[in-house]
């Protein structure tokens, strides 16, 4: 795709790169020359059992059983992968390749404690202790352990010991609320629950204690509660016992467990309906990750790893990860915005993070805050929506112009990115640079045909290790099939609008339940936000398309003291009918207190949608994923006036 170029890689890129290694691994191992990454790719998705069973061998996977194949079946859903192989996530990760015993592997920060490190050392021995302790309470291999935590070691610590027995892992960040915990947790039924007592979330205390005790209440499931003393560490817990008192004789062993064998369960954002329990099995998320983690981020020792993220959002799997690829991690847990959108880019600069992962509505928040923090890095993540090309440009002048920015895009659903970067290529404004390897990623026509240089369903038309084993209490994969296999028999459609260039690069426009389309003309919502998030006094802002009435209603947060009137509504559809068409112009423009948006930050532009159309906001969203729950109100009032004037 065309654009300015912002960064390109060094001349050298393949003698110091790890996908440079990798490569040169193919070369002298198979005898597989590759002349760049489009053809590496291109090989990585048409023979993909040859491709998968290489990063298997390059990393040194550890089998207590050996595969009898890499792709038993390869029909999705239902594909089989490397099937009779017995292994272990947990097993992996604290294998910490490059790092020795006294090195830094994970630091913590907090808004409600004082940092914490752990060493190698200490963290396997940590890991042995809990494991001790969950042994102790009678956990075994399929029981499933539930953390009401954030993003702290605690919560690292459990699930690496949770996964080493062959239980199963679930996080519910504490911000949840009970109703959305409840939501998720009576689908799996766990049998020990381990929660905080509270946090602080900049200069606010959350007391979580009233909480836990309705979550335990509402799940009877729970046969053990282990309290965390975060918030009081020196009051007595509220649980059967507090986590540091876990503890046993047993030695740090790792159950040899299938491949696919559940790991931990994730969950969609639940914002209408029951959130869907999505299963992720030890071997796929070890391979996705020790790929992505690696050869995509360039991730190894002597690299720090920082994402900002809560245990309600995959990236905080993702993040984690990262120690089996000899990367140490950085968690942070607290309010970014407190108390300046500096905090961040802060920690950046004192514990020495060099690969920073955040949203691209942060990275948009900073920019329009005029930030300029300075901080030298070698990578840079964006992800939660597409970020346009302003933030490409902000990133490079006010952040440093020597890094790779990597905007990425996945989903739960894989809990990975399947687009996104990779050392080999350069960086180009407002454009993801690649498809990840081993990701068959096109662009479907309505006719269901893939296309190039087109918009078009962004589609996965062959397997990947780490799609979901299924989905929790799923027996026939019935709602699993619907999820993604409802519109293209064996094709799995993730409900995205993307472009793939000629050259492999692409351009994500936004849902493709959210598409605006008028007169004909279809355009994904990221490019309209673009246009009027662009204006200085809009700082927010969410679009819906009205079919039946075929109207264009747009509703805006502005700037403090700023108040929408005629003037600036003239602006902003100036902006839109210039840069867009006149068939974008909307015909409302509304002045809101919010956008109602998940807790990792996504717009909820079809709930919005359906309660403008009459559905009751209980029907329409569950107001405890949201991260701000009365985000809703405005709409409900403002769809109960058109209601009282229609009439």
């Amino acid at each position: 795709m065309t654009g300015r170029v912002l960064w390109s890689p060094p001349a050298n890129v393949r003698e110091v790169s790890r996908i440079g290694d990798y490569m040169r691994w193919l070369r002298e191992h198979h005898g597989l020359d590759f002349a760049d990454y489009a053809a590496l790719y291109r090989w990585s998705v048409a023979d993909i059992p040859a491709f998968w069973r290489s990063i298997w061998d390059y990393f040194a996977v550890e089998a207590h059983a050996e595969p009898t194949a890499v792709l038993g079946e390869a029909s999705m859903p239902g594909a089989t992968w490397f099937p009779g192989a017995r292994l272990n996530y947990a097993e992996h990760v604290l294998r910490l390749p490059g790092l020795a015993d006294d090195d830094p592997v994970v630091v913590a920060h907090s808004q409600t404690r004082e940092p914490r490190t752990l060493t190698a050392r200490e963290l396997r021995a940590e890991v042995r202790r809990v494991r001790a302790g969950l042994l102790a309470l009678g956990v075994q291999a399929g029981d499933r352990v539930a953390a009401y935590a954030p993003n702290i070691p605690e919560t690292y610590l459990l699930m690496l010991a949770t996964a080493s027995i062959g239980a199963i892992f679930s996080s519910c960040a504490p911000e949840f609320g009970t109703r959305s915990v409840t939501d998720r947790w009576r689908q799996i039924e766990p049998t020990v629950l381990v929660a905080v007592d509270g946090y602080r979330y900049g200069a606010k205390t959350v007391d979580r204690r009233a909480e836990v005790a309705a979550i335990r209440a509402a799940l009877p499931s729970v046969r053990h509660v282990i309290t965390i003393g975060y918030l009081h560490p020196d009051a007595e817990g509220d649980g059967d016992l507090s986590f540091a008192e876990l503890g046993g004789d047993d030695p740090l062993e790792f159950a040899a467990v299938p491949f696919d064998h559940p790991l931990y369960v994730l969950y969609s954002s639940g914002t209408t309906g029951l959130p869907k329990p999505i299963v992720h099995g030890h071997g796929g998320i070890l391979l996705e990750h020790l790929k992505m983690l690696a050869l995509h981020h360039d991730l190894g020792p002597g690299k720090v790893f920082f994402w900002f993220t809560t245990t309600g959002w995959m990236m905080w799997n993702f993040l984690v990860s990262a120690p089996a690829v000899g990367a140490s991690i950085v968690l942070f847990d607290g309010d970014p915005g407190h108390p300046s959108l500096s905090t961040l880019w802060e920690l950046a600069r004192t514990a020495g993070i060099t690969y920073f992962g955040t949203s691209a509505p942060f990275l948009m928040a900073c920019r329009k805050a005029g930030l300029s923090p300075r901080v030298p890095l070698t990578g840079l993540g964006s992800t939660g929506s597409p970020l346009p090309a302003e933030g490409f440009d902000w990133v490079y002048e006010h952040v440093d112009a020597r890094l790779q920015l990597q905007s990425l895009s996945g989903g739960t659903d894989v809990c990975t990115g399947f687009v996104g970067g990779v050392p080999l290529l350069p960086v180009i404004e407002g454009v993801i640079a690649c498809r990840a390897l081993g990701a068959r990623v096109e662009a479907y026509d309505p006719q269901g045909k893939p296309v190039i240089g087109e918009l078009g369903e962004l589609v996965i038309t062959a397997p990947m290790p780490s799609m979901p084993v299924g989905f929790w209490n799923d027996p026939d994969g019935s709602r699993y099939r619907d999820a993604y296999f409802d519109v293209y028999p064996g094709v799995w459609r993730h409900g995205d609008w993307i472009t793939i260039g000629a050259d492999g690069a692409c351009v994500i426009t936004g849902r493709s339940d959210a598409t605006l389309n008028r007169g004909g003309v279809r355009l994904g919502t990221a490019e309209f936000y673009t246009v009027v998030e662009g204006i200085p006094e809009v700082v927010d802002s969410v679009v819906v398309h009205l079919d039946e009435q075929d109207e264009l209603l747009l509703f805006v947060v502005l700037a403090g003291g700023w108040e929408l009137d005629d003037e600036l509504r003239g602006r902003i559809r100036a902006e839109l009918r210039a840069a867009l068409s006149p068939r974008h112009v909307p015909d409302e423009i509304h002045q809101v207190r919010a956008v109602p948006r998940t807790l990792s930050a996504k717009k909820l532009e079809v709930p919005v949608k359906r309660i403008l159309t009459g559905t009751p906001v209980e029907s329409a969203a569950a107001r405890g994923a949201l991260a701000d729950p009365d985000a809703l109100t405005a709409f409900e009032q403002f769809a109960r006036q058109r209601s009282g004037e229609r009439d």
